[in-house]
């Protein structure tokens, strides 16, 4: 699969709670996990909240160039720009960057967590899928951290302690390939015609992926559900199956190339981001965001709390909710959580902000209970409504 994962900018900013330095008084050694003669005096990374902590950003960049290194997982090159902000970053710092496995889920990010404790191969940062960043601050296996553009993420994208932060997102979207079908469909009740038979494809399981979590969801708000009821969307996927329509394979560039997933609910920018990779495969890729089951939902950032790399972790951290990191979200059709106030102060990427496909209105987002709830419902339910 490419990647599977779930997250939107609002508009209000939260201001920024004033955070005591963590650092410990100045000592001698350094012990694992201590930033030592790369930041100030006795700075333990690990515990740093913010660049002020380092003594500031210049700093904080000698603390992660000392330790060279930063290991991620879950980021697919073709993800939201990954693969040029991975390279921006080791161009930057002279950082080396250890990618795995970057088709793995949320929930496999979680669970490398969790069995790789005090590990070098752990991973230092993750990024995924809110519902999966909420039960991850829950059991305790983040560190808390404050980017310098804190007080400009709107309250409701982030954890009040900086234990997570959403970071880009997207509307779910229907992707489907102009040239095979001959017309593609355009909203969930057109997924059930019979035209359409063997060809509707989620991007994952949404018991594990965030974008097949939030095609759920969608679904469920185009077929009289709610935020509080994700239901319906299980009944449509059940239906979708019955009728003999949905497809259990997980979209890829390669799937779409091979014509084994002709339409797709996906992320826009997923979908948006396969048009001109396609289209010199002579594909035609057509993304449209249906109308009867707008879902918007952003990624988040989150920090190990045991990282191999603390202060590479916060540098990561404070580069891609910079600016240039932002612009380089928007550069892959994803919609970054700084985007309005980026807007306001004229720091955008005005030409990458008009490519995105087109939605009217605002967005409105489930509540950390609603999302858990239907976490619960899917866990219990997706299986047998789809067999897998």
């Amino acid at each position: 699969m490419i990647a599977s994962r779930i997250r939107t900018a609002g508009l209000a900013a939260l201001l920024l709670v004033g955070t005591a330095a963590c650092g410990a008084a100045p000592q001698t050694d350094t012990p694992e996990g201590t930033a030592g003669s790369g930041s100030a005096p006795g700075v333990n990374a690990r515990t740093a909240t913010s660049a002020a902590d380092f003594g500031g950003m210049d700093k904080l960049v000698e603390a992660a160039k000392k330790e060279g290194r930063l290991h991620v997982i879950a980021l697919p090159h073709d993800w939201a720009n990954y693969g040029k902000i991975i390279e921006t970053f080791k161009a930057k710092y002279g950082i080396e960057i250890e990618e795995e496995t970057p088709d793995a889920s949320s929930a496999d990010e979680i669970n490398a967590v969790k069995t790789r404790k005090g590990q070098d191969r752990a991973p230092d940062v993750l990024d995924i899928g809110q519902s999966f960043a909420i039960s991850g601050a829950a059991e305790g296996l983040f560190a808390p951290y404050k980017v310098q553009t804190w007080d400009k993420i709107p309250a409701n994208q982030k954890d009040p302690n900086g234990l997570w932060t959403n970071d880009y997102g997207g509307y779910i979207s229907i992707g489907c390939d102009a040239k095979k079908i001959t017309e593609c469909p355009e909203t969930f009740a057109d997924l059930l015609k019979p035209e359409y038979k063997g060809k509707v494809a989620l991007n994952g399981n949404p018991t594990q992926s965030g974008s097949a979590f939030g095609g759920v969801y969608a679904a469920a708000l185009a077929n009289g559900g709610s935020f509080d009821d994700i239901q319906p969307g299980l009944d449509f996927f059940k239906k979708l199956k019955e009728v003999g329509n949905f497809n259990p394979v997980e979209t890829t560039p390669a799937t779409i190339e091979k014509g084994e997933t002709q339409i797709s609910i996906d992320w826009d920018y997923n979908n948006a981001a396969y048009g001109p990779v396609m289209a010199g495969k002579g594909i035609d890729w057509k993304t449209v965001v249906p109308t009867d089951g707008k879902y918007f939902q952003l990624y988040a950032q989150a920090i190990n709390k045991d990282a191999p790399h603390p202060a590479a972790a916060r540098l990561w951290q404070e580069f891609l909710y910079s600016p240039e990191g932002q612009n380089l979200y928007l550069g892959g059709f994803a919609r970054p959580v700084l985007l309005p106030a980026m807007q306001a102060d004229g720091s955008v990427d005005k030409a990458a902000a008009a490519n995105l496909p087109p939605v009217e209105g605002e967005p409105a987002f489930p509540t950390e209970a609603q999302i858990n709830k239907a976490k619960e419902v899917l866990a219990t339910g997706w299986g047998a409504a789809v067999g897998g």
